[in-house]
C-alpha cells in the first residue's frame, strides 16, 4: 500500500490527492447535522483534505469537528462552494461559508455550477429551468473571485461541474487560471479529453462521486482487479485515480470504510488501461439531464457534454 501522495497546485500550493466527501447522506437538516460525527472519524483516521458546500449544509459541522479534533489548522486543505443562486452577492456568502466554518480563509473556493441561477432558488430545484438567469457572467463572477483569491481569504480558486466548453469561456480572460476544476468522474464517466485539457492548463481535476456507486464497484473487471490487489473494489478505482494524476473525493459515514480509503495499492499500467477502458460516458448522479434535457436550464450542448 502506497501512502496518499499530495499535487501541487498552480498556487504552488499542495493538495492532498484524496480528499473526505462533506455531502450529507441526504439534504435533511438531521442528516447534516449528523455529518460532524463521521466527519470527526475522517479526521481522526488521518484525512487532511476536506470537501464541502453551501449546498451540502454541512459547513458548520465540518468546522465544529475541526475544532473538537484538534488538528491545526494549517495542517488541513478545506474546500467549499459557491452556489448558483449566490452568484448575485459572492462576497455576502462568501463570508457566510467563513463564518459557517468558522475560518478567516479556505484553501479552495469553487464555483459549483456554470449557470447562474436567480435568488432565491431551493437547493432541490436545479433540474427546474424557469430560475436561469444571464448575469452575471462566468468572466463577471470569475473577476469577483480573483478578487477573493487577492485577499487572502481563498487561497486558491477553481470551478465545479465545468466541460471543456466552459472552461474556455473562463479562460477567455482571466488574470487567474483555475487551480482545480471538480467534476463527476469515475471507470464509467473516464473524461480523458477533460482531464488532458485541464492538465495542459495548469488545472488539476478533482473527481466527485469517484467510485460511480454500486453499479460501477461490482462491474466484473472491477471486482477481478480488486481480489488481485487484494483490496475492496473502492480502494481499487480510488488508486486508479491517483494514477491518473486525478484527486479523489470518496465520500463515506463508516470509519472503518474511511481508514480503508486512505490505504491504496499501486497499480500496473496495463491494470490502469483496463479500468480506464471501461468507459460509458455515463453520469451516475447530478450531471445527469432532466426530463426536459436541461440541467438548471441548460442542454447538454450548452453544457458541453
Amino acid at each position: 500500500m502506497a501512502a496518499i501522495p499530495s499535487i501541487k497546485l498552480n498556487t504552488g500550493a499542495s493538495i492532498p490527492a484524496i480528499g473526505l466527501g462533506g455531502g450529507p447522506s441526504d439534504f435533511t437538516l438531521d442528516a447534516m447535522a449528523a455529518s460532524e460525527k463521521w466527519l470527526l472519524t475522517g479526521f481522526q483516521a488521518g484525512y487532511r483534505h476536506f470537501d464541502t458546500a453551501v449546498l451540502y449544509g454541512t459547513e458548520r459541522y465540518l468546522g465544529a469537528a475541526l475544532r473538537t479534533s484538534g488538528v491545526k489548522r494549517d495542517e488541513v486543505f478545506i474546500t467549499t462552494k459557491l452556489p448558483s443562486h449566490h452568484q448575485v452577492y459572492i462576497d455576502r456568502s462568501f463570508n457566510e461559508s467563513l463564518s459557517n466554518l468558522g475560518l478567516d480563509y479556505v484553501d479552495l473556493y469553487l464555483l459549483h455550477w456554470p449557470q447562474t441561477l436567480e435568488y432565491p432558488v431551493c437547493k432541490i430545484s436545479l433540474r427546474r429551468s424557469n430560475f436561469l438567469i444571464r448575469t452575471p457572467t462566468f468572466n463577471d463572477t470569475w473577476a469577483e473571485f480573483e478578487r477573493l483569491h487577492a485577499s487572502g481569504r481563498a487561497r486558491a480558486i477553481g470551478v465545479s461541474n465545468f466541460s471543456i466548453k466552459t472552461c474556455v469561456v473562463v479562460l477567455s480572460s482571466p488574470k487567474i487560471v483555475p487551480a482545480v476544476n471538480q467534476v463527476e468522474l469515475h471507470p464509467y464517466l473516464v473524461q480523458t479529453e477533460l482531464v488532458e485539457y485541464c492538465r495542459k492548463k495548469g488545472i488539476v481535476v478533482a473527481a466527485y462521486t469517484p467510485t460511480g456507486r454500486d453499479t460501477v464497484r461490482n462491474d466484473p473487471v472491477i471486482v477481478a482487479l480488486a481480489a488481485k490487489y487484494k483490496a475492496t473494489t473502492t480502494q481499487l478505482i480510488l488508486a486508479w485515480h491517483l494514477a491518473r494524476g486525478v484527486v479523489a473525493l470518496p465520500g463515506s459515514t463508516n470509519a472503518e470504510r474511511q481508514k480503508q480509503n486512505l490505504e491504496l495499492p499501486t497499480l500496473s499500467t496495463e491494470d490502469v488501461d483496463s479500468i480506464t477502458a471501461l468507459d460509458r460516458g455515463e453520469r451516475t448522479v447530478m450531471g445527469r439531464l432532466g426530463t426536459d434535457g436541461k440541467l438548471a436550464g441548460w442542454t447538454a450542448e450548452q453544457l458541453g457534454w
